[in-house]
């Protein structure tokens, strides 16, 4: 899979924390989009699609939430909980978000403008893609 967990450097001081999120450092693409997630209603699960070249990072800003991430034959489920780490997602990845916790902000940063065209959102779909790839 293209996933990795990215630790972020923390700056700061009596004051407080911050985090930079900069190109070619910790974000590894140029970042085209930023959106964020939040008031998710308690139970319900997100996301279920793959993207055919999208890059992402998400990064959970407040609260928590997991990520399903299958790539047509292995499925991990990871824990986003700390603002210290991003998830890492690149190609050809099924996605499902669940668990949300009431508070949670979850911030995703993409290296590419909204385009429907480079959704799959149907699983069927996704597998036959995946293996025609292989």
């Amino acid at each position: 899979m293209k996933i990795k967990l990215i630790d972020f450097d923390i700056r700061g001081d009596a004051r407080g924390s911050l985090i930079a999120l900069e190109k070619e450092h910790n974000v590894p693409f140029d970042i085209k989009r930023v959106y964020y997630i939040f008031d998710t209603t308690g139970g319900v699960r997100r996301g279920f699609h793959a993207h055919k070249n999208l890059k992402q990072l998400a990064i959970c800003v407040k609260g928590s939430c997991k990520f399903l991430l299958d790539d047509g034959t292995n499925k991990n489920i990871y824990n986003l909980n700390e603002p210290t780490k991003g998830l890492y997602i690149e190609g050809l990845i099924w996605r499902e978000m669940f668990d949300f916790s009431h508070d949670c902000v979850l911030m995703v940063l993409a290296d590419a403008y909204y385009d429907e065209g480079d959704y799959i959102r149907d699983y069927t779909r996704f597998i036959e893609i995946v293996n025609k790839n292989e």
